[in-house]
């Protein structure tokens, strides 16, 4: 933990904070053009923290229009890529100068835990802004190997504008994992963040217009999904949607695409991922301390996390009295502005209950149920659950098949590989897996059989910025987030054909 996040660092911030509430367009806040608002709650107590602009499809086309004449004046699309490349590495730098105001908005209204959002959340989304603006230079076209008589060139261009719908769970680092890559390579963005955490989101767009990103080339529109979210899907003047969150809603932007100008859509959506530990792991204690963050990590609320474990019936007995070692004593649920906190607040009171609704199930299905299972802090006023371990899960109950999306872990025994992998891939999602074993032959036959994008060995891991994000089956649609693979989606291929006399 850095030594500068304290409990009076982090109470003088909260005193100071100014909330930026109204929407961002073409360079300027202001109210949504209705005058409706809606609130935005810290899930920690439940109270009111501002009133945020509820954006509806006026304001959305109004987006549009300073998106594509930014786009086709050529102020930023325009710009030769080292251009680009200096400021988005300001912008970068801004971030980082204004980390603990962007983690004290994230904690108040995510619930995240402050020392998670001061020491990983912000710096990441800064470091992947830099990382893309450092690629906007270095990534080079080509010539087709055609006849002597002929120049053929492949060249990218930026796609256009580009509708951006971010999750709730990690705001501004899933801004950066879509700002990054469309930005850089010279698109104008209408980014609409989750209704739920707006407040973070705003403050980016006035940190990237202060490092020189041109108006109207970044614009944030929040609002609540099926209006604001809807009217991004359905303009006809949008060329791409990329969106991260639940299945279901990525579905309707497929269908928008549909209905409208057959836009692309980019989707990272679900995910119930395995995390598969073989008999010959000898040491239990790492092997539990990142099964337990695969789990619990960010209260469960993550697309990639580890919500069913499948061990081997030879060490689960083991494994799990580790487990439960590690959660009484390293583990503490509490105020998400605590630094020493590990656990903070579920998003809002809906999202409790439906949690709180999948242990009573599982509960009523008479699963075996380990540890937690129940509300805390009620008196508090907000959204605490414990984290929740479910043993002998049968491998088609709901706790081994749904996306719960919060601290609950089914534990699935085995018996074989070939079981193993049946299970691990029995699911409509194909996210993430992490694979635990300690025989090289294991590993790769294994990593290579389960249907993931992302499979991590002996550790849990979503790889990092260099590394492509996205997943299988239901889990995505339409490209990827991070790495040099992320710039293709938002650029258009051009041949061009050049006959010499």
């Amino acid at each position: 933990m850095s030594a500068s996040l304290t409990q009076n660092a982090i109470a003088r911030q909260v005193e100071r904070l100014e909330y930026r509430n109204l929407a961002f367009i073409d360079g300027r806040f202001a109210p949504a053009r209705s005058g409706e608002t809606f609130e935005t709650l810290n899930p920690a107590t439940g109270e009111v923290l501002t009133e945020v602009a509820a954006c509806d499809a006026e304001d959305v086309g109004l987006a549009v229009q300073a998106a594509r004449r930014a786009f086709e004046a050529g102020v930023w699309s325009g710009l030769a890529p080292a251009e680009r490349k200096a400021i988005m590495q300001r912008f970068a730098e801004l971030i980082e100068e204004h980390c603990l105001e962007l983690a004290v908005l994230e904690a108040l209204e995510a619930g995240k835990p402050i020392s998670e959002c001061f020491n990983v959340d912000i710096p990441d989304t800064a470091n992947t802004i830099r990382w893309h603006a450092e690629a906007a230079d270095k990534l080079y076209d080509a010539v087709a190997p055609s006849a002597k008589d002929v120049v053929a060139t492949i060249s990218r261009e930026p796609i256009g504008v580009v509708g951006a719908v971010l999750p709730w769970n990690f705001p501004a680092m899933m801004a950066g994992w879509k700002l990054g890559p469309a930005l850089v390579t010279g698109n104008s963005v209408v980014l609409k963040p989750a209704e739920l955490t707006s407040l973070s989101t705003l403050r980016l767009a006035e940190l990237a217009f202060e490092a020189g990103i041109p108006a109207g080339v970044l614009n944030v529109v929040p609002g609540l999904g099926h209006v604001a979210g809807k009217a991004i899907g359905l303009h006809p003047d949008i060329d791409l949607v990329t969106f991260t969150g639940s299945t279901e809603v990525g579905r309707r932007f497929l269908e928008y695409s549909a209905a409208s100008n057959l836009k692309r859509i980019v989707l990272e959506c679900g995910g119930k991922n395995p995390q598969v530990v073989m008999p010959d792991v000898s040491d239990l204690k790492t092997v539990a301390s990142h099964v337990l963050a695969a789990a619990f990590w960010n209260m469960g609320e993550n697309c990639s996390a580890g919500s069913r474990l499948i061990v081997h019936r030879s060490v689960k007995a083991a494994l799990l009295d580790e487990m439960m070692l590690q959660l009484e004593t390293e583990w503490t649920t509490g105020d998400p502005l605590d630094p020493e906190v590990q656990l903070g607040a579920l998003i809002e009171q809906a999202h409790m209950d439906k949690v709180l609704a999948h242990i009573d199930q599982a509960k009523a299905e008479g699963l075996a149920l380990v540890i937690g299972g129940a509300r805390l802090r009620e008196e508090t006023g907000g959204y605490f659950v414990a984290p929740t371990i479910f043993d002998e899960v049968p491998k088609e109950a709901a706790a081994a098949r749904e996306e719960i999306f919060g601290p609950v872990l089914a534990v699935i025994p085995f018996d074989t590989e070939e079981e193993a992998i049946a299970i691990a891939n029995d699911t409509c999602y194909g996210l993430a897996a992490s694979l635990w074993s300690e025989d090289l032959n294991t590993v790769h036959r294994m990593a290579a059989a389960i249907r993931a994008g992302t499979v991590a060995v002996n550790c849990f891991s979503e790889g990092d910025i260099t590394t492509p994000f996205g997943g299988y089956k239901q889990s995505g649609f339409g490209g990827r987030d991070k790495s040099v693979y992320a710039h293709d989606q938002y650029c258009e291929l051009k041949t061009t054909w050049i006959q010499l006399a």
